[in-house]
Order: C-alpha cells, then structure tokens, then sequence
C-alpha cells in the first residue's frame, strides 16, 4: 500500500502490528513509545520529511486514550502532576515545531539530534538502575504495591479479608503553585511544582523537536530525580503527551501553508494505522503494568533506547 504524503510503499499491516509491540511495553513507563516508532519510520520506511514529527504526534492522538481510561480507572492517575506538565510542555512543543522546520529539515542532521535524545534519556534510565541495584533496606514503594498486588489476588482465592483497594491508589493531599503532596503504598510524596514546570518547558522544547509530546523524556525525570514511582507517573505523562500533541498537530496544519514547498502535515492514514496498533497496545500495556516488575519496565526502554541511539550517532563518529 502506497502512501502518497509520506512517500513510503507498505503493508497495511506492518504499521499497527508494530505499534502494538512497541506501546505494550513502552505504555507501561508512562511512554507513548512514539519516540521508538520514529527510527522505525526514518530507517525503515524512509519517511523523511518533517512530516514524520506530526504524523508521530498524530499516533499519540489516536493511541493514548486507552492508555490514559486504564490509569485512570485503577486510580493512579496525578492530576495536579498531569496539569502542571502540560502548562510547562505546551509552549515548549509549539517552539520545538517551529525549530524542526526552519533549522533541522535535513535528515542526516535530525537522526543525530534524535541519537542525543535517546541517548540522553537512556542513560538516565540507565543510571536510576544502577543505583536502586544497590540500595540495600526497606522494600522501595514499587516493591510494596507489588506485594500489595500480590495479597489482593491471594485474598480473591481465599476467605482472607482483603487489603484495603486505597492502599494502591493516588491520593492527593495538597497542591499549590508551589507544591504537589500525594500518597501511594502507605508512603507520601512531595513534589516541586515550579520546578516539574521549568523542566516540562525546556524537555517540551526539544520534545517538539523529536515530535513525542515531551512525556517520553520527562518521564525519567521523575523517577531519576524527583524519585517519583514509576506506577504513578505512567498516567499523568501520557496524558500530558496527549494534550501537547494535539497541539502540536494543529500547530503543523496551521503552519503548512507558509511552507508551501516542504511536506509537514501529518500522513493522516499511515498516523491513524499506526494509532490503531498504538490504542491496542498501551491499553494492554497499562493493564498489565501492576503485574509487571518497576525493574523489568525500565530494563527493557533502556535495551531500547540506547541501541537506538547507538545506531544514529555511530556514522558520525566513525
């Protein structure tokens, strides 16, 4: 199948098939996995043009829902959190698009910029490992709602009284402008307002860039330097990549007709199939999340993101 804005031939097939393995997993950290299906699309494809960024932010569109009704449902959802990163990202995205246009329309340069945002982001997955690897005591909170987890589904089988179901959801205690006070697992969580804004800004910025909304960078944020649990982050960042990127869409189509000899709206049909492997995969994903280990989540974007990084980086030094 041919698709004529993209300039790319395909099986029908191929685009959702993918997007559902990548989103099952990447769903589960609070990623939409669209910073995975760009690679896909540049190397694999050969979809080069700046359209790529929209047509990503287009797939966010059509899959993150699902991810986002799981989340919200099973009550893990930080709304003061998902607000602020919105407000920060918003800007950052509409500027980013305009930078991906006017200075990195080749694609030799853009691989290089995509390399350093993986690369940039990995390694501080990558270092969180480490240093939890170490840490010796108390189970961390992502280790109590497993327990936690695993004595609800033992409690179904028997006539054990059950937990208490608040015990594993989000409960917000206070937020201002200059703070966020939350609960989860029997621990409270303070987070810097101010400061989740600044960086959602500057980390929008270069999301708007890359065309993923912000969340697949900012997340790590949170877990790596805020020391946020990842099984509380995962809804607000796909709802803050959400919002943004049906800015960043609208940003593109309003901008095309000042570049009239450059294609930068989205490649509506090849968005809208790869969304529909997307909605499959991150409602899945964000239902499986609870059972799957906080280690194994992070283990696997790390493999991913920095191979991927590797390869387009390594040319330019070789």
């Amino acid at each position: 199948m041919y698709f004529p804005v993209a300039g790319v031939e395909v099986n029908p097939l191929v685009p959702p098939l993918v997007a559902f393995v990548i989103s099952l997993f990447t769903s589960m950290g609070g990623v939409s996995g669209a910073f995975l299906l760009l690679p896909f699309q540049v190397s694999m494809l050969g979809f080069t043009s700046p359209a790529v960024s929209s047509t990503n932010q287009l797939f966010n569109i059509v899959a993150i829902p699902s991810g986002v009704f799981r989340y919200i449902r099973e009550g893990r959802m930080v709304w003061p959190l998902t607000w602020i990163v919105i407000i920060g990202t918003l800007p950052g995205v509409l500027a980013g698009a305009i930078v991906r246009i006017k200075y990195l329309p080749d694609p030799k340069h853009f691989k290089l910029f995509v390399g350093f945002v993986l690369l940039y982001i990995g390694g501080k997955l990558l270092k969180d490992l480490l240093l939890k690897k170490k840490e010796v005591g108390r189970p961390s909170t992502e280790e109590r709602f497993q327990q936690h987890l695993k004595r609800q589904i033992l409690t179904q089988e028997s006539s054990l009284p059950h937990p208490p179901a608040q015990f594993s959801r989000v409960t917000v205690q206070q937020w201002t402008c200059c703070r966020i006070v939350y609960d989860f697992c029997g621990e409270t969580f303070t987070v810097n307002a101010i400061g989740v804004m600044v960086l959602s800004l500057i980390v929008g910025m270069v999301g708007g860039v890359y065309g993923i909304g912000g969340g697949a960078i900012i997340a790590p944020f949170f877990v790596s330097f805020f020391g946020l649990p990842i099984y509380t982050v995962a809804g607000a960042t796909l709802m803050g990549t959400l919002v943004t990127s049906v800015a960043g869409v609208i940003f593109y189509q309003i901008l095309a007709p000042y570049y009239p000899g450059m294609v930068i709206t989205p490649d509506w049909l090849l968005g809208v199939l790869f969304g529909a492997g997307g909605f499959a995969g991150m409602y899945c994903g964000a239902r499986l999340q609870k059972f799957v280990p906080a280690k194994f989540i992070k283990w696997i974007l790390v493999l991913c993101l920095l191979s991927t990084a590797g390869k387009y980086i390594w040319p330019f030094l070789s």
